[in-house]
């Protein structure tokens, strides 16, 4: 076994007077894929920074091996000092390194490299960031929360990039998804000190409550009373996971309802369908388009959300999310097309920009309106101290000011006091950044449990299968499409997902097969087909109706609402399936395509 690249041991660090980690440690060897997690405040970045050599601590030992290279990527990276940002991820580089690389990143982020590093927006120097960090492909690379500010298309392509490269990582993320498919061992900090499970971040939350509830076991044996505040907000958390299982059967049944509904709809004209969904309609669009100047934003869109539904809505930066929210919501008015709200419609949202807190203002004020000691939750009056606690604030938190809360526990607070709003449509703009793993639990048990309609806007694909009944595509050209299911079910069906890489593969592909070769001497005289591209050309059709049948009475399997719970296996081999007959029918038809144009450049 190769000896660790880099070794943090007994490392221990007071900040203010109060200890922050007693006792944490790391071991990183070569090509590991760790994941480092624990609760907002835990000091996940601060021992990640010391990882770096970016910040002392009191105690313990720090050790790399002299010719390893280690790059750290930060939450908020620093471009000051740089012309441009080409200059900024080729500064990162060794001298043996290729430069060719610190280009190819910065285009596949969406960037010239020419860009002023004053001009940048967050999302664009995080990019920026982000290709600094992979270029010189270090022996370990750590990184602070790299999806902040990405979309799914570029979060997909990140992925993609880490798992191809042999650097050891540390990552540190709020993204299920993201840690699960890249990560191979985790580490978990908590109270200070750190354990170690030899398996990847999907089998660590069951882990940890194993871990908690014997911690809890052996305080009873010990007669010792858990009195403190702050075990009641951990040990909630393993409650949570428990309820995890009704509330996925509670999505299932949403989702059964989802599918119901429109299929009775479908087959009903307006005015009876408006009958028997009285008082059950919340927004109806109907052939609704929007263009900015000569760009189509949203292109015939149509769509009924009834009472329940969890709407959620997916796309590339740019693609018009936001504008489509606000064509459903009613805030912006269609250039062609309608949009009919239910009646009596009272709408919250999440503000992610978090203009809505007062910096002066205590938390106790901010959720109360700043009076009195009662917050009202759909009619019922609840102590602000109690809900405060659902939403894991201490109650010696109450008098603290909104200015010393930290960007996790601001993003709590916003969710807290937009559900406290009275409202029945919720509209939530990227409610997942700045959560760690509880609160994104909690977040997902307040949406289960509330009792109107939620749009949700999100590139957490781990979350939107948890809470979304149905999830409305970005196609491209304005076109959007809706889709039964979370983002998971949304791939099998579509057969790919956001980042829109087939239609790139078809246009390269049709464009490599109408190319010449050369491979081989042009032969003279008139080209023809070979008999085996006349044979394809003539059967291919019949093949493509063939998976098409398939691909039908899978679809029909798929639509069973109980299936899911039912029979998880077959429901999964059900979809990867339909995703690999998706994907045979698009490549016969590209091949078909293909051969029809060399049979009408021949024959023309």
């Amino acid at each position: 076994m190769a000896p660790p690249l880099l070794i943090l041991r007994d490392i221990q660090l007071t900040i203010g007077g109060k200890p922050l980690l007693e006792g944490a440690e790391i071991s990183v060897s070569p090509g590991d894929k760790l994941a480092l997690v624990g609760r907002n405040g835990s000091g996940k970045s601060t021992l990640l920074k010391i990882a770096a050599g970016a910040l002392e601590f009191d105690k313990g030992e720090r050790f790399f091996q002299p010719d390893a290279t280690v790059r750290y990527l930060p939450q908020e990276p620093d471009l000051t000092g740089f012309k441009t940002v080409l200059a900024f991820v080729e500064d990162g580089l060794g001298p043996n390194d290729d430069h060719y690389r610190a280009r190819y990143l910065l285009e596949q982020l969406g960037l010239t490299g020419d860009e002023d590093p004053a001009t940048l927006s967050g999302g664009e120097a995080r990019r920026a960031a982000i290709a600094r960090t992979l270029a010189p492909e270090p022996d370990v690379m750590l990184l602070d929360e790299p999806t902040n500010h990405l979309d799914l298309p570029a979060i997909e392509w990140l992925e993609s990039e880490i798992a191809s490269m042999r650097s050891a990582v540390v990552l540190i993320s709020h993204d299920r998804r993201f840690l699960q498919d890249l990560t191979r061992a985790t580490v978990w900090l908590d109270r200070g000190r750190t354990r170690r499970l030899e398996k990847g971040f999907g089998e660590f939350e069951a882990w940890r409550d194993e871990v908690l509830e014997q911690e809890e076991r052996d305080q009873h044996k010990l007669e010792r009373k858990i009195v403190n505040e702050e075990h009641w907000v951990r040990y909630g958390v393993s409650g949570r996971r428990k309820r995890n299982v009704g509330r996925m059967e509670r999505l299932a049944g949403l989702r059964s309802e989802f599918r119901d509904a429109r299929k009775a709809l479908g087959d009903v004209k307006i005015s009876v369908a408006e009958g028997k969904v009285s008082g059950k309609l919340v927004i109806e669009a109907e052939n609704v388009s929007k263009s900015w100047g000569d760009r189509p934003i949203v292109t015939d869109f149509s769509m009924r959300v009834l009472r329940g539904d969890r709407i959620g809505i997916v796309g590339p930066n740019g693609a018009g999310k936001t504008t489509l929210i606000n064509l459903l919501t009613g805030a912006l008015e269609p250039d062609e097309g309608k949009v009919r709200l239910g009646a009596s419609l009272e709408l919250a949202t999440l503000d992610q920009r978090r203009v809505a807190l007062q910096a002066d203002m205590t938390l106790k004020d901010t959720l109360t309106g700043g009076g009195g000691d009662w917050v009202e939750i759909n009619g019922e009056k609840k102590h602000v101290i109690g809900y405060m606690r659902d939403f894991l604030f201490m109650p010696e938190q109450a008098r603290t000011p909104v200015s010393r809360l930290s960007g996790g526990e601001r993003a709590r607070l916003l969710l807290a006091r937009a559900l406290s709003l009275p409202s029945n449509l919720l509209v939530l703009d990227e409610p997942t950044n700045d959560l760690d793993l509880e609160t994104l639990d909690l977040l997902e048990e307040m949406i289960a449990d509330y009792p109107g309609t939620v749009i949700v806007v999100s590139h957490d694909r781990d979350f939107l299968d948890r809470v979304a009944t149905s999830v409305i595509v970005a196609e491209g050209g304005g076109v959007w499409r809706e889709y039964a299911g979370g983002y998971s079910d949304m791939v099998a069906q579509r057969g790919f997902g956001v980042s829109g890489a087939p239609a790139a593969a078809k246009a390269s592909a049709k464009k490599a097969a109408l190319a010449p070769t050369t491979s081989a001497p042009r032969a003279e005289g008139k080209r023809k087909m070979s008999f085996k591209q006349k044979h394809a050309l003539e059967t291919i059709p019949a093949r493509i109706e063939q998976l098409r049948a398939i691909r039908v009475k899978l679809q029909l399997t798929l639509d069973d609402p109980a299936l899911f719970a039912r029979d998880r296996a077959t429901f999964d081999k059900t979809s990867k399936q339909f995703a690999e007959t998706e994907a045979g029918i698009a490549r016969l038809e590209d091949e078909w395509l293909e051969l029809e144009t060399l049979r009408e450049e021949i024959e023309g």
